[in-house]
């Protein structure tokens, strides 16, 4: 009897051993991926950094950064060649999708220019009207600018729009959409309610000198702009400039007053 419970004894831990030792195999065996597969995620969180720091921005505040990095030279293209900067700029942000489209991050392209036959430069495919249609790849995202100022001025479907106005831009955005610059029917009320919305028609004004003798007075000659700095606040700003703090709220369309460090803010009118 004694011996029979010894016998049962031993083989539950000749059992138990087994059971250990395959136990210390299976971890074993599944030990080396896991080391390289954290290693994967963390690079994985690294490629993507950058994108979604771009999202924490709002929509005002990259239409703002956007227009704050190329107005000067929108404006630089109109002195040349007629063409608004208002109208340069809303396509430029409508285009590139504020400089954050796949077009405007690889290829400096912010108008969505093709290929066409005379292009000699280097390439990008992107599917637009149809798939992997031949885009331009420029150096610098100024290029860019330059070569949409020359496709308006070269082809002779875009004369007519030089005919109108360079401060009217609503003409020159439904001129566009006629001319055939982009198949979407609201391209046009796109263009103006960005123009609008940001006050890009500004930019199409030339800032008028202001004379010695009046330079005392409290008339503003043009608008300003004023940049947000560390500090700011409306009250602060309003009684810098001597405007009431509720007309520059009105007049940049402010929720909530509350304004963002590196924010460009239209000041109104003194009266």
């Amino acid at each position: 009897m004694a011996y029979h419970r010894y016998l049962i004894f031993a083989m539950m831990s000749l059992t138990f051993l087994i059971n250990s030792c395959g136990s210390a195999k299976r971890v074993k065996i599944n030990a080396s991926p896991t080391p390289a597969k954290s290693a994967e995620n963390k690079t994985q969180v690294q490629k993507i950094k950058p994108s979604n720091s771009l999202r924490k921005l709002s929509v005002a505040e990259q239409v703002d950064r956007y227009v704050k990095t190329y107005a000067e030279v929108a404006q630089q293209e109109m002195k040349s060649y007629d063409i608004p900067a208002s109208i340069t700029l809303a396509q430029g942000i409508l285009e590139s999708g504020m400089g954050n489209s796949r077009l405007a991050t690889q290829a400096n392209n912010h108008f969505g220019i093709k290929c066409h036959k005379e292009w000699r430069g280097k390439r990008i495919y992107h599917d637009d009207d149809e798939k992997g249609e031949c885009f331009r790849v420029y150096k610098d995202p100024r290029k860019s600018y330059r070569d949409h100022s020359l496709l308006l001025t070269t082809r002779s479907r875009y004369d007519f729009l030089f005919d109108y106005k360079k401060h009217d831009y609503k003409a020159w955005a439904k001129g566009l959409k006629k001319a055939g610059y982009a198949t979407d029917p609201k391209y046009p009320d796109k263009l103006i309610s960005l123009i609008e919305r940001y006050r890009l028609d500004r930019y199409d004004l030339k800032k008028k000198k202001v004379k010695k003798e009046t330079q005392s007075t409290p008339l503003i000659a043009y608008e300003k702009v004023h940049q947000v700095q560390k500090g700011d606040t409306l009250y602060s700003i309003s009684k810098k400039y001597q405007v009431d703090l509720q007309l520059i709220v009105q007049e940049n369309k402010i929720e909530n007053n509350t304004i963002f460090l590196g924010q460009n803010l239209i000041i109104p009118q003194a009266q």
